[in-house]
């Protein structure tokens, strides 16, 4: 696993960028199963008859096709960034969700490690609020989220824990708490 790092970014523009990426990949599947069903019932289908399992043939090859696309061809294009962005900042939080009760063990007996985890954390999760446009899940934990932002600074931790440090979740994992 690589560091992840959360960047500044305009939750419009992300908005704006990732509905046309989903809008494409759609129209991506949606062309390429037609095209498949459409050549399986011509090359398999009997005229008149039951074809259903071809059209489901080439509705599940298109996915598979249009997945594949995805992951090997577009993943790594400047124009599915911020699609990848968000896959990247989610999988971050859910890296830390998954250790979240040996964090919050940490972080009450003072770790450091679990301190600067939880931070990360709480970033992240603003940020991704702030780009999926759901600040009202947000608001419920601003004073979770200030409490522990007030105690790293008196522990005399840096508040700013913008990268996820894949040798704290290891640590972490290890935590007996």
């Amino acid at each position: 696993m690589t560091a992840f790092e959360i960047r500044p970014m305009s939750p419009e523009l992300y908005r704006q960028q990732t509905r046309r990426i989903a809008l494409g990949c759609a129209g991506l599947f949606i062309a390429l199963a037609l095209l498949l069903s459409t050549a399986a019932v011509t090359l398999f289908g009997t005229p008149g008859g039951d074809n259903f399992r071809w059209n489901l043939a080439g509705v599940l090859l298109g996915l598979g096709l249009t997945v594949a696309l995805v992951r090997l061809q577009f993943w790594s294009r400047p124009w599915m960034a911020p699609a990848v962005y968000g896959w990247q900042l989610k999988r971050s939080l859910m890296r830390v969700g998954n250790l979240m009760h040996k964090v919050k063990a940490g972080v009450a007996v003072g770790d450091a490690t679990a301190m600067k985890t939880l931070r990360f954390y709480h970033l992240a999760l603003t940020q991704m609020h702030q780009l999926d446009g759901n600040l009202s899940d947000l608001s419920q934990m601003v004073k979770e989220i200030d409490q522990h932002r007030e105690a790293m600074e008196r522990q005399g931790l840096d508040p700013e824990q913008v990268r996820l440090d894949p040798a704290w979740l290891s640590t972490l994992k290890g935590y007996a708490g």
